[in-house]
């Protein structure tokens, strides 16, 4: 497949178990009663930064040499995955620095600012910010850690899995948000290493998947980015992606996509019912479940991967509006 062993992700929860929060696993009665099996929330929005995606960063900093700490890391960020780097690189004293386009809100670049990382701000698309932060990395040494496409953020995603395994050790079915595939495929490979018999599914919007896009032809393919509820799940897979799109094309039992009614339907669900407040990206699975595209084969983690949503979207949603 792409080299990744279970024996990676058991290491990289060694090297961030200080690092990073072990997030509860609460059940949802209501949820339960809708579709008559056990369903339970794997609250990843509780992590430090608010996402997942301190895991991978955390494991992928953890990883580098003396000589590349001392260089310091570079991405480039919409925003969860350079918060994430701001963190993990600030608790390990390690420079970071983030590239951002002007497209990103300042609420966001200030966010990042906070955490101690040098930000970068250019062009006016996330490929104009990859393209200087694969610049710095060049001309400064410092080490390019990408969003997902990496073994070490693959293997800190993984972590979830284990956790997920402990707390719910009878699970049958896990419900992933689906984008680039770090996530999904640290996952899938966690749960799937310990049983294969587990299904996990993947959940896309329907707006710009571009991994769906990319399985369906065969190979990674660009695909425009649509404005989506679920803004966390946007952006390309990398048209020379080397680990994630093989691992979730043999990982995964299926995937599903969901419509930008069904989104903002969980997100007020995932609201008056679990009392959360959740970004689009973290509520597909309850999404998926609403809509009766899963098979009520339980028990059932839903992954619930981010709380940074933006809280005038987030209202308007709540009263009745899409967007």
């Amino acid at each position: 497949m792409t080299g990744l062993q279970l024996q990676d992700i058991y290491l990289a929860r060694q090297r961030i178990e200080s690092q990073v929060r072990r997030t509860p696993m609460e059940h949802s009665p209501s949820l339960s009663r809708r579709i008559g099996v056990p369903v339970y929330l794997k609250l990843e929005s509780l992590q430090i930064t608010g996402s997942f995606k301190l895991r991978g960063a955390s494991n992928a900093v953890a990883q580098l040499s003396s000589e590349q700490k001392a260089q310091g890391v570079v991405t480039a960020s919409t925003g969860n995955h350079g918060r994430a780097l701001a963190h993990a690189a600030s608790q390990q004293g390690v420079r970071a620095i983030v590239c951002l386009s002007n497209l990103v809100p300042a609420n966001k670049v200030q966010a990042i600012r906070d955490l101690g990382a040098e930000v970068c701000i250019v062009g006016q698309s996330q490929d104009d910010a990859q393209r200087e932060a694969e610049r710095i990395a060049r001309e400064q040494g410092a080490t390019f850690l990408p969003p997902f496409d990496h073994p070490a953020i693959i293997a800190g995603q993984g972590t979830l899995g284990l956790e997920i395994l402990e707390q719910q050790p009878d699970v049958a079915q896990v419900l992933v948000p689906l984008s680039g595939g770090g996530l999904f495929a640290g996952v899938a490979l966690a749960l799937k290493g310990a049983n294969p018999a587990i299904q996990v599914h993947g959940i896309s919007m329907a707006r710009g998947a571009a991994m769906h896009a990319s399985l369906a032809a065969g190979q990674p393919v660009d695909i425009e980015e649509l404005p989506t509820l679920a803004d966390s799940l946007g952006g390309g897979i990398g048209l020379d992606n080397r680990y994630t799109f093989a691992m979730t094309r043999q990982l995964r039992d299926d995937l599903h996509l969901l419509s930008e009614a069904s989104i903002a339907n969980a997100i007020r669900h995932a609201y008056h019912h679990e009392r959360l407040v959740l970004e689009g990206a973290a509520v597909v699975g309850i999404a998926a479940l609403l809509d009766g595209l899963v098979e009520p084969r339980g028990p059932i983690v839903l992954v619930v991967s981010g709380r940074n949503v933006d809280i005038e979207q987030h209202a308007r949603v709540i009263a009745g509006a899409n967007a």
